[in-house]
């Protein structure tokens, strides 16, 4: 097989690497290289988690080349009938879904699905479609209609319940509405209202959400039980110190004091092996991350691939900022894995459509400016 430069087979290859956003994939890369560095030391008790994780990689890999290969227009016309069939598949899981660990998040036509997760993308692709139809005649109604699209699918993720993903959701929202010109006195005012309405909420909350809640405040009350997840990621992350203990030298994650240390709980085994001077290098990889998406956010030629775009890049930030958040004791612990960290399949996937969507608008900018 021949594969000069002037080959046909090489043209071919170079055309289908060429569909990939040379900047974007270099940050994502580098990220899942460090993945999968930790995932080796946290996963050492778990055969088979590296494996696994390549094959996922594998996947995430596909589905971003097919969505990179996509154009934006295409993804308008979709935009209406994904949202629609994600909402229809989240009634259907409150009607008659599967349940795993007191949770009904599951649905099976054959084979399992999660709908919530069609959600993430589906829910910016959405408002997204809505404010491009409204340009130029957007007014405070329109704002109220995106609003209900976004609080029903929201409502029926965190009934199931699924605090998690049901806030991702309400930020993918929330980040194209507020993309689309939502006035800063609007934002205060629903800033207030959400203050003011916090003992509703609290009153509606399940017991074990509320009691995330609590052991954040007082994680001591309970350090074998509730507060044992953030006593001792916090633990791993401090006695990182500034060089860490290196790899495979982790304490707290070999000797299993760390849960979901795959998973949710990954930057605790990294920070305590890497140190503080790896969680720096680390953030900076994510900061280069989101500026890649917010450059190619700022140079989309419409409303609808700059507010997807955005909303996107905003949800990386989002995914990484609670993870970490969670992990150092400064949120509630929720089920959001780091990005392109964490050990798994669908979030992976799920943030593999997303980059796939961004390389997607900064590879035909040009052709929809023409």
């Amino acid at each position: 097989m021949n594969f000069s430069p002037k080959s046909s087979w090489w043209r071919q290859i170079k055309s289908h690497v060429a569909i990939f956003d040379g900047p974007l994939s270099l940050i994502i890369f580098l990220i899942l290289s460090v993945g999968i560095v930790t995932l080796y030391s946290a996963g050492i008790d778990f055969p088979g988690r590296v494996e696994d994780q390549l094959r996922n990689i594998l996947v995430a890999f596909i589905v971003m080349w097919v969505a990179a290969s996509i154009p934006p227009q295409t993804l308008m016309r979709f935009s209406v009938p994904i949202y629609t069939v994600g909402v229809a598949l989240l009634v259907a899981v409150a009607m008659f879904g599967m349940v795993k660990k007191g949770a009904r998040r599951w649905i099976n036509f054959g084979v399992v699905i999660q709908p919530s997760e069609i959600m993430k993308i589906a829910m910016p692709l959405m408002l997204a479609w809505y404010f491009q139809k409204r340009e130029g005649m957007i007014s405070w109604r329109d704002y109220l209609v995106a609003g209900l699209l976004l609080v029903v699918p929201v409502g029926l993720i965190i009934r199931q319940p699924d605090l998690g993903t049901g806030t991702l959701v309400l930020a993918a929202g929330f980040y194209v509405i507020f993309l689309a010109g939502l006035s800063w006195r609007v934002l205060v005012g629903l800033v207030i209202a959400v203050g003011a309405s916090l003992p509703v909420v609290w009153t509606v909350l399940h017991d074990y959400q509320r009691q995330r809640v609590m052991m954040l405040i007082d994680p001591t009350s309970d350090p074998l039980g509730k507060g044992f997840h953030i006593i001792q990621s916090t633990i791993a992350v401090g006695s990182g110190g500034i060089f860490g203990k290196g790899w495979l030298k982790g304490t707290q994650s070999h000797l299993e004091f760390i849960p979901e240390r795959t998973t949710d709980f990954i930057f605790a085994v990294f920070s305590e092996e890497f140190g503080l001077i790896g969680n720096s290098i680390l953030l900076f990889l994510y900061i280069l991350l989101i500026a890649r998406g917010l450059m190619i956010a700022a140079n989309a030629p419409t409303m609808f691939t700059r507010l997807l775009a955005g909303s996107i890049t905003m949800i990386f930030f989002t995914y990484a900022f609670v993870n970490m958040g969670m992990v150092s004791g400064i949120l509630p612990v929720v089920g959001v894995p780091l990005p392109f960290l964490s050990y798994g399949g669908t979030a992976l996937v799920t943030l593999g459509l997303g980059a796939g969507i961004l390389m997607s608008i900064q590879r035909h900018r040009k052709l929809i400016q023409t």
